[in-house]
């Protein structure tokens, strides 16, 4: 009786297990619902990630849109928003609209008509402390089985009912108190959600991707992009392999590798690939002695989906040591090359060429630049590496100037890929800048406190004829199989927004200067264009609500590119007065805008105010490092910030105290830095009160 019991008690168990793992094997209904959905062969009613599907393409094959009727196309309906960072990519799945604004605020909306339904405020700004000091909000959502999923600055990651926008799950993906934080998008596949982080450019910090349960949000793996200190021991192989290509003591450093955007499911072979950041601090004479490829910096790495294994990996720039990174979108394709089908991960990194990659092990197929590029002669196809130029490394206090600088060919507004026209479509910049190190040795350089950017390297982006003010961009549609310029259409400004393509023989786009495009997708023909009175470098999407196609895209200036407001002065773009909105348009639309007045910067009335070169000049270098990063280069801002010149705080040392150092602002944004001395305050304060009266000057 008892060995019955026994037997019979171990086959229960058997079946139990075997029930698990049958279950285990078959997915749920509505997670294979969402599986469909995020396929790259999908329908299209649905844009259910930041690039639409697993493959990142960032492409609809909806047509009810296209080159014959997109005349007819009209705004159906707007919806305005408040302050904050307005550039996120909108998700729309069953019927409904989702999108994030300012710092992680999650929005839900009727897609047809706009009819707000739920918002949801993680409140990341309080809780961000010192990590407030870097980025301006979310670039993106993710969706799995009835949540939405969200990245908050402080570092949390939270699961949110997409049907009544409460929050169900959330954990906190870094150490409360470092100075990580997260501005990318998640990404969902087979019921996990990964996410990274960034802070590499102010910190000595370690990157690492995470992995969560999509249903509990329990860590399943974790994966460092660099390895840390060898006495402590190596993760995994990968780690202690990438520890034989660096020098020195670099885990002092950090040494980077942040994963801050571009993470890419291939269903197929079930990896999950991830673009990795620069190195901390970007000057490898610092971080590794300058030597060693400084693994896996500046790479595209392969990791099992299940897991978490190394499988490959390629590096775009071994060595970094500019701030370039591997971090912008990569797309999955399969293309005919050589006569033969080739599986292909596409991407086109910051620093200028366009990479095609086998993607079942990582080797290089073609690589050619599509901007300027004076860092490298090449890529050398046999070897995979670029052939440098030897000066492109400043070496023994020279100074170099490289196409392009670190603002990249190519930032996180992400490109297009149309398998219909076989073309990428990329939103490029032209913009050199000059390096050197002078001054800065590795036994001594310490980092610059308060949360700056520091790259232990000196760039100046005023280079002559080909700086910040000759900055160009364009719209290029590139051919991945002779990787060849198709066509080039010119775009104002050096910032250019994100790319949307679809099957109607589509490409849109929009301008910083206000203008919402749509060009034919084989030469580049302006279609059609709508004024929407306000900057649009979101990137578009496509979907259908009650059987009837749209496209929908927000408007106003967030996350990138605040520092530099000389550059985008003469568009007129004001934190304060910038139209931020959702806008959705469709063929008959009759919406219409109210009409808007352009943005006139004035200084606000000062007084009190008394030169003072000496107190000034020691004021630059304390906004230089807290302040420019958000309220731009010589306080003239970029529309992500107010601009300090008009602003009435600094004209009253109290006010002025309350924002910086008592933190009154904190839930608009606007960090605290409380170390600042009473002397530091006055320079401050004098120097954005002298850039204010030099505009009173000249107005």
């Amino acid at each position: 009786m008892g060995r019955t019991l026994r037997f019979t008690a171990a086959a229960a168990i058997t079946a139990l297990a075997a029930a698990a793992l049958q279950s285990a094997a078959t997915p749920r209904p509505q997670a294979s619902k969402d599986a469909a959905r995020l396929a790259d062969a999908s329908g299209g009613d649905d844009w259910a990630a930041f690039g639409r599907t697993f493959g990142e393409q960032h492409y609809s094959p909806l047509a009810d849109i296209n080159d014959r009727n997109v005349s007819q196309l009209g705004l159906a309906w707007s919806l305005d928003l408040p302050f904050g960072n307005s550039v996120t990519a909108p998700l729309a799945v069953d019927g409904t609209l989702y999108f994030a604004r300012g710092y992680s605020v999650v929005q839900a909306v009727d897609a047809a008509t706009g009819r707000e339904l739920w918002t949801y405020d993680p409140k990341a700004p309080e809780a961000a402390g010192h990590k407030l000091r870097q980025g301006w909000g979310s670039r993106g959502i993710a969706y799995w089985n009835g949540k939405i999923y969200t990245g908050a600055h402080d570092g949390r990651l939270i699961a949110i009912d997409a049907k009544t926008g409460k929050p169900v799950w959330s954990t906190m993906t870094v150490d409360k108190d470092d100075v990580r934080f997260i501005s990318g998008p998640p990404r969902v596949f087979d019921g996990k959600v990964i996410i990274g982080h960034g802070g590499a450019d102010v910190g000595s910090i370690r990157g690492y991707v995470s992995t969560y349960d999509a249903e509990t949000g329990k860590l399943l793996w974790r994966f460092h992009t660099v390895p840390g200190n060898p006495a402590d021991g190596f993760e995994n192989k990968a780690m202690e392999m990438a520890a034989k290509t660096w020098a020195g003591e670099w885990w002092k450093y950090g040494g980077g590798g942040t994963v801050w955007n571009a993470m890419t499911y291939d269903a197929g072979t079930d990896t999950i690939l991830i673009g990795v950041g620069n190195g901390a601090p970007w000057n490898r004479k610092v971080r590794s002695l300058d030597q060693g490829d400084n693994l896996f910096l500046s790479s595209i790495v392969a990791l099992d989906a299940r897991t978490g294994a190394y499988k490959w990996h390629y590096q775009t720039n071994p060595g970094e040591t500019w701030d370039y990174n591997a971090a912008m979108d990569m797309e999955l394709a399969d293309l005919t090359i050589g006569g033969a089908r080739r599986q292909v991960l596409m991407t086109a990194p910051k620093n200028g060429f366009f990479y095609v990659i086998d993607r079942t092990n990582g080797k290089l197929i073609s690589a050619e630049p599509f901007v300027k590029v004076t860092w490298a002669s090449k890529i050398d196809l046999a070897t995979g590496r670029p052939v440098e130029n030897p000066a492109s490394r400043y070496p023994k206090g020279t100074t170099f100037t490289m196409w392009p600088g670190p603002v990249g060919a190519h930032t996180w507004l992400p490109m297009a890929f149309s398998p219909k026209a076989g073309l990428v479509y990329i939103p490029a910049i032209e913009m050199a800048t000059s390096y050197n190190d002078d001054g800065i040795t590795q036994p001594t350089w310490k980092r610059t406190p308060g949360s700056a950017v520091d790259g232990a390297a000196n760039p100046n982006f005023v280079v002559k004829d080909a700086g910040p003010l000759n900055a160009t961009s364009a719209l290029i549609a590139w051919n991945p199989v002779t990787q060849k310029q198709a066509w080039k259409v010119p775009t104002p400004g050096f910032w250019n927004g994100g790319i949307m393509a679809s099957a109607g023989n589509l490409v849109f786009q929009g301008q910083i200067d206000g203008a919402f495009n749509a060009y034919e997708a084989g030469s580049g023909k302006r279609l059609w264009s709508f004024a929407a009175q306000a900057p649009v470098t979101a990137p578009p999407i496509t979907y259908r609500a009650g059987g009837r196609q749209y496209v929908t895209v927000l408007t106003g200036m967030g996350t990138s590119g605040a520092a530099f407001g000389p550059l985008i002065e003469r568009y007129g773009i004001d934190y304060r007065t910038q139209a931020r909105r959702v806008l959705t348009f469709a063929i008959g639309g009759k919406g219409v805008l109210p009409k808007a007045e352009k943005a006139v910067i004035t200084a606000s009335d000062d007084p009190t105010y008394k030169a003072d070169k000496a107190s000034a000049d020691a004021g630059i270098e304390i906004y230089g490092r807290r302040c420019a990063v958000c309220h731009g280069v010589y306080a003239i801002a970029a529309g992500i910030a107010p601009d300090l010149r008009q602003s009435p705080v600094p004209t009253d040392a109290e006010a002025f105290n309350a924002v910086v150092r008592g933190g009154a602002l904190v839930p608009n944004g606007m960090p605290r830095f409380e170390e600042l001395t009473d002397a530091e305050m006055l320079h401050l304060r004098q120097y954005i009160r002298s850039e204010a009266a030099a505009l009173r000057t000249r107005k």
